[in-house]
């Protein structure tokens, strides 16, 4: 139990906002519409590894904003063989971000979870997406009465894992480090990050892959009771 915890940070994005399954529905919004012949499972086995190697360049800073639009979806595509126009992805990359938030699946337990935390601590988010995006998602999905505040990299700067984008979302909270615990699905960017910013970090691995013994980690979000 951690009697001196009094600010918990969240990952959004495959911690409470149940990415894949708001992704794979948008993709079948457009593919139905525009693209019959691809068939949106087909299409959504290629991408989610390819998504997840892209998004990790991009909090790496090794490819931006833009490349990352563009790459997940070509990458995606050639993995299936399949001949695409860049102006046809250009417009399958705006029909995703403008379709993705009408989707508002959350991961089971989030609401419950956030209920029980709200009267005990004081909740925040720290996400790597892009702010416009991200506000939707958290105004769609009837998240925001629970957070204090909500840090983006647009905002930081720098994406995590990068230590800074703790410091200014500790530093926005108003908050001390040794009071502060992350919550989130990527080892690298939320747990190792926070880690090694200096504050504690519990790992929501509902995919149950294999994680050092030392690192907390839960696989329903309704296990957090356990450790706040």
């Amino acid at each position: 139990m951690h009697t001196n915890i009094t600010d918990i940070f969240f990952d959004l994005d495959h911690t409470l906002w149940d990415f894949d399954r708001n992704s794979e529905k948008a993709f079948d919004r457009i593919f139905k519409s525009k693209f019959p012949e691809i068939k949106c499972q087909d299409f959504i086995e290629k991408y989610i590894p390819v998504n997840q190697a892209c998004w990790k360049l991009y909090q790496h800073d090794k490819i931006s904003h833009q490349e990352l639009r563009y790459k997940r979806l070509k990458l995606s595509f050639n993995a299936l063989n399949i001949t695409i126009s860049d102006q046809d992805i250009d417009q399958i990359a705006n029909d995703y971000i403008e379709f993705l938030t009408d989707n508002n699946h959350l991961f089971e337990g989030a609401i419950e979870i956030l209920d029980y935390l709200k009267s005990k601590y004081t909740l925040h988010i720290i996400t790597n997406g892009f702010a416009s995006v991200q506000e939707k998602k958290i105004n769609n999905a009837a998240l925001g009465s629970y957070f204090s505040t909500i840090t983006n990299s647009e905002l930081a700067g720098v994406k995590k894992p990068n230590s800074f984008i703790f410091d200014y979302a500790i530093n926005s909270a108003k908050a001390s480090k040794e009071n502060c615990i992350m919550i989130g699905d990527c080892l690298d960017a939320d747990v190792n990050g926070a880690l090694n910013a200096g504050l504690d970090a519990i790992f929501f691995n509902d995919k149950k892959i294999e994680a050092p013994q030392n690192i907390k980690q839960i696989n329903h979000l309704l296990e957090l009771k356990k450790y706040l």
